[in-house]
């Protein structure tokens, strides 16, 4: 049987149209396996930025007495002081502004940046926060700026008692 030429170029066009099927299956994949490693990758950095941020606090007596002091708001600070202390919380500001953006454009999954922004409701009422966030909410971004004033406006979480007083600090277990 002697096939036409018409006849080979509708073959030639269903043989096409399977490999442009097959193609566009494989890019869904690859697209779908991308995005998993995007979101990934994005839950680590915002992470890891967290990590580094309290790890830096926590590990140097001098950055951690000056966050306790800043957010007591039980001392005058120094001008120098003021400042360090303006720019840690910035930066920790940051971070949870990064978070919130990636969650934003779908890079990020929102229980994690819940997770890390709750460390806002221990310390939104404190002195030394009101002061940060009068001075800086108007550097952030504007969205970011209403969604922090939305958990300013959630109940406080109790159970950071290091901030609150000087006596509290000896007494823990409470």
């Amino acid at each position: 049987m002697k096939l036409k030429l018409a006849d080979i170029a509708h073959l030639a066009e269903v043989v096409a149209a399977i490999a442009v099927v097959i193609s566009l299956i494989y890019v869904g994949v690859q697209v779908r396996d991308s995005t998993r490693a995007v979101r990934s990758a994005a839950a680590n950095d915002a992470n890891v930025a967290m990590q580094s941020w309290y790890l830096e606090v926590g590990t140097n007596p001098q950055t951690s007495a000056l966050v306790i002091q800043g957010l007591r708001g039980t001392r005058e600070l120094s001008v120098e002081e003021e400042y360090q202390y303006l720019m840690m919380m910035h930066a920790i500001f940051l971070g949870f502004q990064n978070s919130f953006l990636l969650v934003q454009e779908g890079s990020l999954d929102p229980s994690i940046s819940e997770a890390i922004t709750t460390a806002l409701l221990g310390v939104k009422d404190l002195p030394g926060f009101e002061r940060y966030w009068r001075q800086r909410k108007d550097y952030l971004h504007v969205g970011f700026a209403k969604h922090v004033e939305e958990l300013r406006s959630r109940p406080t979480i109790g159970t950071v008692d290091i901030y609150r007083t000087e006596q509290g600090a000896g007494n823990r277990d409470n």
